[in-house]
């Protein structure tokens, strides 16, 4: 890999699905050995929850795995996002319509699915766990862990 690989992880709200994305890359590629050839941060498609953390739950179930998402402020996606990223990568389909009809024409090569680089889970969408139990949390883990571990893996290849 040549110069840092710029990532960014976006869901709804910016609270939940994407800053734990970004957690479990960033623990994942530090673990790696690959920390200073990447750039992650992660985004919402709407700004209710702007300047905000993590929601709670998120932290904690995160935390539970080792992952620490304390540091991490709600943002909204911004029209500068599409130049300065290389990857933007959506939780679901819906956030993931919403970033193409945002984005630039030249730079929606950059716009995917990140389930779209899971090998173990079976869904091609993170669930939204922000109004069902901790069973919720637990799964977007399992999921992220798993697209991370394929992104990483991608990324290498290249």
């Amino acid at each position: 890999m040549g110069k840092a690989v710029s990532v960014l992880f976006v869901c709804m709200g910016n609270i939940c699905r994407s800053p734990t994305a970004e957690g479990v890359f960033r623990h994942r590629v530090e673990a790696a050995g690959l920390g200073g050839l990447f750039v992650i941060d992660s985004a919402g498609t709407h700004g209710y929850h702007v300047g905000e953390p993590p929601d709670t739950r998120s932290m904690e179930f995160a935390a539970k795995r080792g992952y620490d998402l304390s540091a991490q402020r709600s943002r909204k996606v911004a029209a500068a996002d599409f130049e300065a990223f290389d990857h933007v990568l959506a939780m679901d389909h819906d956030n993931l319509r919403l970033l193409e009809a945002a984005c630039p024409p030249r730079h929606r090569h950059k716009l995917g699915l990140f389930m779209a680089h899971a090998s173990r889970s079976g869904s091609d969408v993170v669930p939204d766990p922000y109004y069902g139990g901790g069973r919720g949390f637990d799964l977007v883990l399992d999921y992220i862990e798993d697209a991370s571990d394929g992104l990483i893996a991608s990324l290498r290849a290249k």
